[in-house]
């Protein structure tokens, strides 16, 4: 027989199959599945167009409609929403094609993709509102929720981990990566602004996918989920001349002028460890609840971002010293 569960997924492809006909007069679609996202969405190539299918009530379509139209209006590439069927969780949409920054990034490419991705950036980071959509706020409520999510799913569910004799030491440093967060400028926030995330398209544009869950936040947040991308790592030095090259990107719209080279840094540093510690909340959750393996091999490059970044700052010692014996565990 088969499971509840999968009846209810064959009743949302015929429901979204007879939607595309009558909406959009796709008659007989042919649905092809595409790579989805850590989350419950799925998406179709249905030629000319890419369908998504959000099933309520866990996902919401309202706030990917209402963002998509704000960044397409001041010049950012977001898929065009030729459809939308906002209560059921269907969308039609224009199809970037295959060619995410993932699949495409080289040594030989990765200066120039990256460039255009952070002048991207700065365009997004400009949007100052969403008409009908109000954005929630990235605030240290929210990352102490973070944090104990990433307890609760990372060091408990998945590592079977007893963290009661170093959670005051740990509580005091992840308070040091929240007060980093909260004193840099808020500006809009893309929230999952990397590789996989990001297209190649033609005439050097970038497009611009996943934007659904946009906080106001940090300005670092998006800078650091690009460079340090849980899906792939650059060379150190890389690392830095890209960070400062954004910088003086934003100074030269006169924006962050009395903002050091050096507390820029820090800051990404800074905002790129609570942003890991989140990531490896995300790829445990989805193994532990879902049955989802595919993420876990994210975790090992996750957790040498955390490692590292925290070996440079005093102030973190019992955090790095925490994670290393939690690299330990994850090996064996």
């Amino acid at each position: 027989m088969e499971s509840a569960e999968g009846l209810k997924v064959d009743n949302r492809m015929q429901a979204l199959k007879d939607w595309l006909q009558s909406s959009a007069g796709l008659k007989d679609s042919k649905l092809k599945p595409m790579p989805g996202d850590a989350s419950f969405r799925r998406y179709f190539r249905v030629p000319p167009y890419v369908a998504m299918d959000a099933p309520p009530p866990r996902e919401n379509c309202a706030p990917f409609v209402a963002i998509a139209r704000a960044l397409r209006a001041i010049g950012l590439q977001t898929p065009e929403i030729i459809e939308a069927d906002i209560e059921r969780g269907f969308l039609l949409l224009s199809d970037f094609g295959d060619q995410t920054y993932i699949k495409t990034l080289s040594i030989y490419n990765v200066d120039e993709l990256y460039q255009r991705a952070l002048y991207s950036l700065s365009i997004l980071q400009s949007c100052q509102q969403v008409p009908n959509y109000t954005l929630p706020l990235f605030n240290a409520e929210f990352m102490w929720q973070e944090w104990q999510w990433h307890q609760e799913w990372f060091l408990q569910q998945y590592l079977g981990l007893d963290i009661s004799e170093n959670k005051n030491s740990l509580d005091q440093c992840y308070g040091f990566l929240v007060e980093s967060a909260v004193e840099q400028p808020q500006v809009f926030m893309h929230r999952d602004y990397h590789s996989a995330n990001l297209m190649v398209l033609p005439n050097n544009d970038v497009g611009i996918l996943d934007f659904q869950d946009a906080f106001i936040g940090p300005v670092t947040y998006d800078l650091a989920s690009l460079l340090r991308d849980c899906y792939v790592d650059w060379p150190g030095k890389k690392v830095e001349e890209w960070v400062l090259s954004y910088l003086a990107m934003l100074q030269a719209r006169g924006q962050l002028r009395s903002v050091s080279e050096g507390k820029f840094l820090r800051w990404f540093d800074l905002m790129g460890l609570q942003r890991h510690l989140k990531a490896l909340m995300t790829f445990a959750r989805k193994q532990v609840r879902d049955q989802q393996e595919q993420y876990l091999m994210y975790i090992p490059r996750t957790l040498n971002y955390v490692i590292e970044v925290s070996s440079h700052y005093k102030e973190l010692a019992p955090l790095h010293d925490f994670y290393l014996k939690v690299k330990a565990s994850c090996a064996r």
